[in-house]
């Protein structure tokens, strides 16, 4: 019987990892309004919505591209940072900023107009995405969240500046409360705030990732140990180049330097999930489960193999999460549910 049992179990722990599906790999694409038109015209944004399983509600984070819109590096890579994020407990909103206003393809980038153009409206972009977000029931309303690459970096480095509050008002500070919480900008340029950054005072903490080969919009003017306000935190990844979390081989684009980093990627995933999850608001602080890299942790600590402790729930997570289910005799599951969540905290 006990062999039996045994087979039994294990029988179910390989189905259960051949049947694994993340529900983070799905989308939803939806459609809102801008409140704002573009040349005149009536603009309907367009994005891609990654939630965790489960009723919420979830803290949401908002996701911005660079100068060269959904081109098909930039949207694989963001959608992957989605996933992550909707992994570690967010509902993630991949944000199309250009394509709805026939923009996409590289033009944005080729002059410093379209890029400062750019800049203004996308700042009310994410204010209409927070606006959508906050109407659905799975949102968590008191804990937005905003990330971009380059240009959309750069967005998020304007909307953490204590003046955003003059640029607009109370949807963006209410109450002295800042809409978005915290913000991560990848390879920003922080030539949009000031040439000098020791004077820079923000309102919402801010982490910007950049890497040291980065010849388009270099980190040295993001690095700085005396700005003023909020939370400020840099990482700079030694030779890391600009758009690293793109999974492509290092080339020339418009006469910079671009190509994937598997350290900085990687690594400034679980930073940028660690740096949000710390400035939840004390109520989701009490609530907020387990991130995938914590119960990686536990189940490397248990000897137990997940995999690479990276913070992404992949099929080896599983395999090991089973198998410490098994230890305690608890039928497979095929994601982290309620009751392995109670186990893995036992454990910690």
């Amino acid at each position: 019987m006990a062999m039996w049992r045994w087979l039994s179990f294990s029988v179910l722990s390989v189905l259960a990892v051949l049947a694994y599906s993340d529900p983070a790999l799905s989308f939803e694409t939806v459609r809102f309004q801008a409140s704002e038109k573009y040349n005149g015209r009536t603009v309907t944004l367009r994005g891609e919505l990654f939630r965790p399983s489960g009723t919420g509600p979830f803290p949401a984070v908002i996701l911005m591209h660079g100068c060269g819109g959904w081109q098909s590096s930039v949207h694989k890579a963001l959608r992957t940072h989605a996933r992550y994020l909707a992994q570690n407990g967010f509902v993630a909103l991949n944000l199309d900023s250009f394509g709805p206003r026939r923009n996409s393809g590289g033009w944005v980038c080729r002059t410093s107009d379209r890029l400062s153009d750019a800049r203004a409206y996308r700042q009310v972009d994410a204010l209409d995405a927070v606006d959508f977000l906050r109407a659905r029931d799975d949102v968590d309303p008191d804990n937005m969240f905003l990330m971009g690459q380059s240009n959309g970096g750069s967005v998020a480095v304007i909307m953490a500046h204590k003046n955003v509050r003059v640029l607009h008002g109370e949807r963006a500070v209410r109450d002295g409360v800042p809409t978005f919480r915290a913000m991560a900008a990848y390879y920003p340029w922080c030539g949009t705030l000031t040439a000098a950054i020791s004077k820079l005072e923000l309102i919402s903490p801010l982490y910007v990732f950049g890497g040291d080969r980065d010849d388009w919009t270099p980190p040295a003017g993001c690095a700085s140990d005396t700005v003023r306000g909020a939370e400020y935190r840099y990482k700079i990844y030694p030779g890391a180049a600009h758009s690293f979390d793109l999974n492509i081989g290092l080339q020339r684009y418009l006469g910079h330097l671009v190509g994937y980093n598997r350290t900085a990627t990687r690594d400034s995933r679980v930073r940028m999930v660690e740096f949000f999850r710390s400035h939840f608001t004390e109520e989701l602080q009490l609530r907020a489960p387990l991130t995938v890299l914590q119960a990686q942790t536990i189940l490397k600590a248990q000897g137990l193999d997940p995999g690479p402790l990276d913070g992404a729930w992949g099929r080896k997570t599983l395999a090991a999460l089973n198998a410490l289910r098994e230890q305690h005799n608890l039928e497979p599951v095929d994601a982290l549910d309620a009751t392995s969540e109670e186990l893995l905290k036992s454990l910690q």
